[in-house]
C-alpha cells in the first residue's frame, strides 16, 4: 500500500440556493468546471497524469445528470483523455470520491485523482431524484423513509436537547464562521465564480449571518412539525416507544443552509508529487463508511468513526480537531456527547448552519476546511465525517504533513 497525499484543494464561495442567490445563473457544470480548472491551472497540471476524476452530486438530474464530471472537464480544459465518473452517497458524496481515490491511489492503481463535488441547489431542487426510498410502497411499508428534518428532531427528544441548546449551537456556528470570514481563514481556498464575461459574481460565502443572536433564533417557528404530523412521528414513535411525544425544535436558523457551491481536492502518491515539483500538505491515514438504525437517519457518523479508528489503530482523544457536518444543530452536539469531546475542537470555522450545505460538495469542502486550519495552527490529525441519509455516514482521518 502507497501512501495517499493531499497536494492541493479549492472550492467556490456558497452561494445563497434559491433564484436570487449569486450563483443561480451559473449552472451545475460550470460551477464544477470552474474549480476543476482552477485547480489545473492554480499548479500547471498534466491531465494524462490524473488517472480519473469523481464528482459528487446528491441529485444526479436534469443539469447535474449524464455524467457532469466528464462534461465538467472537458470544459475545464483537461483535453480529450480525462475520464470522470459522479457518484451519489447522498450528503456524504464528495468524502466518498475522495475515499475512492484514496483507494486508487493506495492500491497502486492510479499515481494522482481529483476528488470533489458539485450541487446548485438553486436550480436542481432536493428530491428532484425521485426513486424507490421516496415512492416504492415495499420498500417503504418495511423501511418507511424519514425526512431528515423529523429525525433530526427525533433524535434531540432521545437525547433530552432542547430548543434553547440547538439554538445556543447555532449561534456559535454563525459567530464562528463570521470570525473565520473576517479573519481570511478560508481565503487561499477560495476561488471566485465567475460569468461568461469572466465578471466576478461571488468571491466569499453569502449565506451566513453574522451577528445573529438567539433572540433572532427564537423567533423562527419549527421547521419540520408539519412533516411530523403527516404521520412521521408516529412512525418514528412505533420504533421508539420510550418517548411520549417529539418536540420540534430545529429551525431554518439551526439547520444546515441551502447553497450552492463545488469543490475540488488533488490527491496523489509521492512520486506524483515529486514528479510535477508539488509539495503534499497532508497524509490521508484511513476512511470507513458504516451505516445505523435507518428511521434515526443521521446516527451514522458515530459508528463510522468508530470503525476508521479502530481500522487506524487510534483513539478519539489523537484526534486534534474535528469537521462534523452541520447538517442540524443535533447531529454534532450529539457526536460531542457520544464520543466525549468538548466543542471546542469540532467545527472550529463554523458549519453548515452558518455557511451552508451543499449537497454533493461538501464532504470535500469540509476535508480541506479541516486541512488548512490543521496548517494554521500547526496540529497533526484531523476527523472529517458528514451523516447521510437513511443512516450512512463516511469518515477520514488526515495527517498534516
Amino acid at each position: 500500500m502507497q501512501d495517499v497525499y493531499i497536494y492541493d484543494h479549492l472550492r467556490t464561495p456558497r452561494g445563497k440556493g434559491r433564484p436570487d442567490g449569486a450563483l443561480h445563473p451559473v449552472t451545475p457544470v460550470e460551477l464544477a468546471a470552474q474549480v476543476l480548472r482552477g485547480l489545473r491551472e492554480r499548479h500547471a497540471l498534466d491531465p494524462t497524469q490524473i488517472e480519473d476524476v469523481g464528482l459528487g452530486v446528491v441529485m444526479p438530474v436534469g443539469e447535474q445528470g449524464a455524467d457532469i464530471t466528464r462534461a465538467a472537464l472537458l470544459l475545464a480544459g483537461y483535453g480529450d483523455s480525462a475520464t470522470g465518473f459522479q457518484i451519489n452517497r447522498f450528503c456524504t458524496s464528495s468524502l466518498d470520491a475522495l475515499k475512492m481515490g484514496f483507494g486508487l491511489v493506495a492500491s497502486g492503481q492510479a499515481d494522482a485523482f481529483i476528488g470533489g463535488g458539485v450541487e446548485s441547489m438553486s436550480r436542481v431542487a432536493i428530491g428532484s431524484d425521485g426513486g424507490a426510498v421516496y415512492t416504492d410502497p415495499t420498500v417503504g411499508s418495511r423501511y418507511p423513509y424519514i425526512p431528515n428534518g423529523v429525525a433530526a428532531d427525533l433524535m434531540a427528544a432521545l437525547d433530552g436537547v432542547d430548543r434553547a441548546g440547538v439554538d445556543a449551537y447555532a449561534m456559535e456556528s454563525q459567530r464562528r464562521a463570521a470570525q473565520a470570514q473576517a479573519e481570511g481563514r478560508f481565503d487561499a481556498s477560495l476561488l471566485p465564480v465567475r460569468d461568461r464575461l469572466g465578471r466576478v459574481v461571488l468571491a466569499r460565502d453569502e449565506a451566513n449571518r453574522p451577528g445573529t443572536g438567539m433572540d433572532d433564533l427564537a423567533r423562527l417557528k419549527p421547521a419540520f412539525a408539519g412533516l411530523g404530523e403527516l404521520g412521521y412521528h408516529a412512525i418514528v414513535l412505533q420504533r421508539y416507544p420510550q418517548l411520549a411525544r417529539i418536540e420540534p425544535v430545529h429551525t431554518g436558523g439551526n439547520s444546515s443552509g441551502i447553497v450552492d457551491g463545488a469543490s475540488a481536492m488533488l490527491l496523489g502518491n509521492r512520486d506524483y508529487g515529486v514528479r510535477n515539483g508539488l509539495a503534499p500538505r497532508a497524509r490521508i491515514v484511513g476512511a470507513a463508511s458504516s451505516a445505523d438504525e435507518p428511521l434515526l437517519s443521521l446516527g451514522g457518523p458515530m459508528p463510522a468513526t468508530e470503525r476508521l479508528l479502530q481500522r487506524c489503530r487510534m483513539a478519539i482523544g489523537d484526534i486534534d480537531l474535528f469537521e462534523v457536518n452541520e447538517a442540524f444543530a443535533v447531529v454534532p452536539m450529539r457526536y460531542a456527547r457520544h464520543f466525549g469531546i468538548g466543542l471546542d475542537r469540532i467545527n472550529v470555522n463554523g458549519g453548515a448552519i452558518a455557511l451552508g450545505h451543499p449537497l454533493g460538495a461538501t464532504g470535500a469542502i469540509l476535508a480541506g476546511t479541516l486541512l488548512d486550519e490543521l496548517e494554521r495552527r500547526g496540529a497533526g490529525l484531523g476527523l472529517v465525517t458528514l451523516c447521510a441519509a437513511a443512516g450512512q455516514s463516511t469518515a477520514m482521518v488526515i495527517e498534516r504533513v
